[in-house]
């Protein structure tokens, strides 16, 4: 896996609070490579889907830790 910045914990945060605040944080952060720990069970779609959207880039998953690593654009 990628080496990582900056952890959140989002924990079972539903996805669309998950990405409001994902947002937030990846903002103040240009530049910085996340690790995202979401247990939501939507978060494997949508997650990636926002990573698309908003041009951040999803560096890697890891599934069993449902980790996700994003690097925010600068």
């Amino acid at each position: 896996m990628p080496d990582y910045d900056i952890e959140w914990n989002a924990g079972d945060l539903a996805c669309g609070d998950l990405v409001l605040e994902l947002r937030r944080r990846v903002r103040a952060e240009p530049g910085k490579v996340f690790r995202v720990i979401a247990l939501d069970p939507g978060a494997p779609s949508d997650i990636p889907a926002w990573c698309t959207m908003t041009g951040h880039a999803l560096l890697a998953i890891d599934a069993d830790a449902r980790s996700y690593f994003i690097r925010a654009k600068d």
